[in-house]
């Protein structure tokens, strides 16, 4: 019998400071007993109080990266984060046609928690083209959710409203996070094609430490879709760990800005599946 390590991918941004991108996925698959790989897509110079410069890998090495996980591991899941070009989202959609990895949710990263834009322009036509629709799962922020869909997002109606108009323009399922919303309790909105939709509330922590919630809310539900829960199981974990982990780095200075999460507040064991 052979014995190995319940594996993710994460394909993302590289964080500087350490609290979102590929350094958050990372910690968060490490904290629920999982085994982490990374292919990265753009180096940012950038700290708790801002990006200064983005530096987009080259897409051929990007390539190179996906090849060489894929091709040497057994995939249980991927999380997509940062695709800032057009040519880097054609890599990833590519190489997910080649290997055919069971589960993939895409945080469609656009802005940051700072305010400052991630994408270029032409690169959300290759979003739409490459990999919002062939994703199991997205999981955009307000702010991201108005660009995808051209409308504006208020409150919970128009959550659900624009979650309906994501899975009609072929995404499969969508998790609409509800956090820039202001108000005592967090909604987020779980729409799945043919099922309806599942409003997830929780209480708002207050922090000046969320610094790489959403990509610490993606890694952590394709964690735990490798360790074998469905897709809704996974996505509810993953706001009581992402719950957690907040509220445990809240009273934490970690930089002069938004801080990071406390993503090790109660690590599992690393899991061995056969």
């Amino acid at each position: 019998m052979i014995k190995r390590y319940p594996t993710v991918l994460t394909i993302a941004g590289s964080d500087s400071g350490g609290g979102a991108g590929i350094q958050a996925d990372l910690k968060t698959v490490a904290a629920l007993g999982a085994y982490g790989t990374s292919a990265i897509t753009a180096l940012t110079a950038q700290n708790t109080t801002g990006v200064r410069a983005i530096h987009a890998v080259p897409p051929e090495f990007l390539r190179q990266q996906l090849e060489a996980v894929f091709e040497d591991f057994t995939i249980d899941a991927v999380k997509i984060g940062m695709v800032n070009t057009a040519e880097t989202a054609q890599v990833i959609a590519g190489a997910l046609a080649d290997y055919q990895p069971r589960f993939v949710v895409f945080d469609p990263v656009m802005v940051s928690t700072s305010g400052s834009r991630l994408i270029r322009e032409d690169a959300v036509d290759a979003l739409w083209q490459e990999l919002l629709t062939r994703a199991d799962l997205i999981t955009p922020n307000i702010d991201e959710a108005e660009i995808l869909v051209s409308e504006k997002i208020t409150d919970l109606k128009s959550m659900q409203h624009a979650a309906g108009i994501l899975l009609e323009k072929g995404c499969k399922a969508v998790l609409l996070k509800g956090g820039h919303l202001a108000g005592p309790v967090i909604r987020d909105v779980l729409a799945l094609q043919n099922t309806g939709s599942l409003v997830l509330e929780s209480d708002y922590i207050r922090s000046p430490n969320v610094h790489g919630t959403g990509c610490t809310l993606s890694s952590a539900i394709a964690t735990y879709v490798a360790l074998g829960h469905s897709l809704t199981d996974a996505v509810v974990l993953a706001h009581q760990y992402v719950a957690g982990a907040i509220g445990h780095g809240r009273d934490v200075i970690t930089g002069h800005g938004p801080g990071p999460l406390n993503h090790s507040f109660s690590p599992l064991p690393m899991q061995v599946i056969s």
